[in-house]
């Protein structure tokens, strides 16, 4: 929502925004965004109070797998290396060996010895990104973003055909991205405009090119940002209904309620949070 977005002290992907919850001289964090985003930065910020304006700001593909469900796929597959996308929930980073961000899975994978199993968590499209880029073999877990998914390829053939002057920008967890590189490599898609990124480097490749044109596929609510940070530049999205309800649940009135009321307080038990730490921990060393 782009009013929450302009009162906001900080806006970033989960990750950033959690790194800057866990820096900042703050007592108290109120965190406008998805559950799992606020148990990341109560993980990281365990001497701080985290709050969330809505309980039910929850994510559909950090539902696709629970704790127990990663313990049985693990059991199937002994010795393998567990690689959890930051779109989970705590206990599930808490059964982890490694998380990662879209930004940096690539990286995440090769950190791994060759020779040992990889289960990758929960996307399965942006498992399939980080296989075709490293060149890795992966078992996947089937989760998707309800949102990412959404997004097809014949939106950005269209839209690309109708301004052939645009720079596409696709989010690795979209079910799109394959089809877009392939529709690439057969000339019709630009080669050369067509990028693969995550949430902060859409940002990073909007603001660096001022002007021109760009369709982007992902959660509409990144609009708002890219063109706040280039005013000069056409912004479209490759679908203008991939909006994430979950993330529209934080309303003004609620932020306003929760910084009066202190609600709702967000906490991770001390075993999972332990445990949870060490995989984020190992991210972030390779980051």
């Amino acid at each position: 929502m782009p009013w929450i977005q302009d009162v906001a002290d900080v806006v970033g992907d989960s990750l950033e925004l959690s790194r800057t919850a866990a820096a900042t001289n703050a007592r108290e964090i109120v965190f406008c965004g998805v559950h799992f985003m606020a148990e990341t930065a109560a993980i990281l910020s365990p001497d701080k109070r985290v709050l969330i304006p809505d309980l039910g700001a929850g994510c559909s593909l950090a539902a696709t797998i629970d704790a127990e469900q990663l313990r049985t796929w693990k059991s199937e597959h002994p010795g393998a290396a567990v690689v959890a996308y930051v779109n989970t929930t705590a206990e599930v980073k808490a059964e982890a060996d490694i998380c990662c961000t879209s930004s940096n899975a690539a990286a995440v994978v090769r950190s791994i010895p060759e020779d040992r199993e990889i289960l990758f968590l929960p996307d399965m499209f942006l498992g399939a990104h980080v296989e075709r880029v490293t060149g890795r073999k992966l078992h996947l877990w089937m989760g998707e973003c309800h949102v990412h998914a959404g997004i097809g390829a014949q939106e950005l053939r269209d839209l690309a055909g109708a301004h052939p002057d645009a720079e596409l920008l696709i989010h690795p967890e979209c079910g799109c991205a394959s089809a877009a590189l392939y529709l690439a490599s057969e000339g019709e898609l630009p080669a050369d405009r067509t990028h693969i990124l995550s949430t902060g480097g859409m940002i990073r490749h909007g603001a660096e090119r001022q002007g021109g044109r760009f369709i982007v596929a992902t959660e509409t609510g990144i609009l708002h940002r890219l063109r706040r940070d280039n005013p000069s530049a056409e912004f479209l999205a490759a679908n203008e209904d991939a909006v994430c309800r979950y993330m529209k649940t934080i309303t003004p009135a609620k932020l306003v309620r929760s910084l009066r009321e202190g609600v709702y307080p967000v906490t991770v038990p001390e075993g999972v949070a332990t445990r949870a730490r060490r995989a984020i921990s190992r991210m972030v060393e390779i980051t």
